[in-house]
């Protein structure tokens, strides 16, 4: 099992552009699912209107023709429901590809139907905002050329439609009404295709805004887990030294004999080791002395170890703990996670120096731990950012770190934490973390039948 400084120095090396680029893919990957969607809108839109035209106005159009563009069109866009409905990146060039497709579909069948003559040819500009909306600016102007050029070749080559152009009749005029039907077309299809992709659009910004802020978390946490060690090893040598100074004191009859002096010299050795287990567990999450941290436990004896070291060392009036797990799981004692929940109970301690409790549970293979308290509670503005480094109410500088690593450390074992302010007062800090990543595998496996 991994310590969590080494998931913390793994973050650190990962490129954030990876996880951006993560985030592109996805909503390049729903813009296309949004084009689909468009083009088959606009299969019905067609379908519908050379039906129109033949049974109710009479127009002669090569129907054969027209159906069989409209098939291919069809089957383009099954197949590309089925090639882009699994979760993959979509480049530039493949939504311009699609795009292509598109224009090439309203050309020809334009081209069936009258040509630049046929109203509907204003349905090029629905091509070009879209492009406008998807592609980069270097691919858009070539949708941009490309529907000029094929306006060109309609106005060129393709024979009219054989409509009377009775503009005098103003909407009576059947080449009016047709202008105003595709103007509707036009402008009901952008309304529905950009605001959703607008919405993908903001969703990708608010994604991107979420990654910064977890790069900076993950910079704080490499910085002091470094910060941290380091501080750890200039330690090491003068607890060493007060310790042996004070193992000496012990044995000098001065000291010896006088049982005041001696019982204060025992709780100074008290809180010293109690200083020494910090720095060793600092030296463990920051993958230094790695033999020591393979200690093997049970999560029933790791929580009761860590309860029984908490409470011999804090000035707790009343404290309960209610350790609920049934079935005693194989774990390896994870001195991180050990400081983590001693955070904890030491902020509930601080708002709540007569009560405190520690209760603990197995939840679907989660472990469950709540640490409860009667003080004030959060106040709602510390709730909303809660986790967040320097966010704290005790007005000290660098308040705040405590919970923001314990919070950090126990995301990166895969769990969560989360903290609510109870009804009847005081407040509520819950922990869940998956077993897999403390549970010891091969013991498990060792158990199997």
């Amino acid at each position: 099992m991994q310590s969590p400084l080494d998931f913390f120095a793994r973050a650190a090396r990962t490129s954030p552009s990876a996880a951006a680029a993560n985030v592109e893919f996805a909503a390049g990957h729903k813009n296309m699912l949004q084009l689909i969607e468009l083009r088959w809108i606009a299969v019905i839109g067609q379908v519908t209107t050379i039906a129109v035209a033949i049974l109710l106005f009479g127009i002669a159009l090569p129907l054969v023709h027209m159906l069989q563009v409209l098939s291919c069109l069809i089957a383009f866009n099954i197949a590309s429901h089925l090639r882009w409905h699994e979760r993959r990146p979509v480049s530039n060039g493949e939504m311009f590809m699609a795009i292509l497709v598109d224009v090439s579909s309203l050309t020809v069948l334009l081209y069936l139907s009258g040509g630049t003559t046929n109203p509907f040819a204003f349905l090029y500009l629905l091509q070009v905002i879209v492009s406008a909306v998807l592609l980069e600016v270097l691919w858009t102007w070539s949708i941009v050329v490309i529907t000029i050029t094929c306006m060109a070749g309609l106005a060129a080559f393709a024979e009219p439609l054989p409509l009377p152009f009775d503009h005098e009749r103003g909407i009576g005029s059947l080449y009016v009404q047709g202008l105003l039907v595709c103007f509707a077309l036009n402008a009901g299809l952008l309304v529905l295709f950009v605001s959703r992709i607008s919405n993908n659009v903001r969703d990708k910004a608010t994604q991107l805004a979420a990654l910064r802020q977890s790069a900076t978390e993950e910079e704080h946490i490499v910085r002091m887990g470094l910060l941290a060690s380091g501080a750890a090893h200039e330690l090491g040598t003068p607890l060493s030294t007060v310790s042996v100074i004070l193992g000496d004191w012990k044995r000098m009859p001065a000291f010896r004999d006088d049982a005041e002096l001696l019982g204060e010299l025992t709780e100074m050795q008290t809180q010293l080791k109690r200083c020494k287990s910090i720095v060793s567990g600092i030296l463990l999450s920051a993958g230094e002395a790695r033999g020591e941290s393979a200690e093997r436990t049970t999560v029933r004896g790791f929580l009761d170890g860590l309860v029984e070291r908490w409470q011999a060392s804090r000035p707790v009036r009343t404290f309960t703990y209610n350790n609920r797990i049934a079935d005693d799981w194989p774990v390896a004692s994870d001195s991180a996670l050990r400081q983590t929940v001693d955070n904890l109970l030491d902020n509930a301690l601080e708002a709540s120096p007569d009560w405190v409790c520690f209760d603990a549970h197995i939840d679907e293979r989660t472990l469950v731990l709540s640490v409860l308290d009667r003080g004030p509670g959060f106040a709602s503005s510390m709730l909303a950012q809660f986790g967040k480094p320097y966010q704290s109410t005790k007005g000290k500088p660098g308040g705040g770190l405590g919970l923001f690593l314990a919070v950090n450390v126990v995301r990166k074992l895969g769990g969560t934490v989360t903290a609510t302010n109870r009804p009847e007062g005081g407040a509520v800090v819950m922990l869940r973390l998956p077993m897999s990543a403390i549970e010891l595998e091969e013991e498990l496996n060792d158990a199997e039948p």
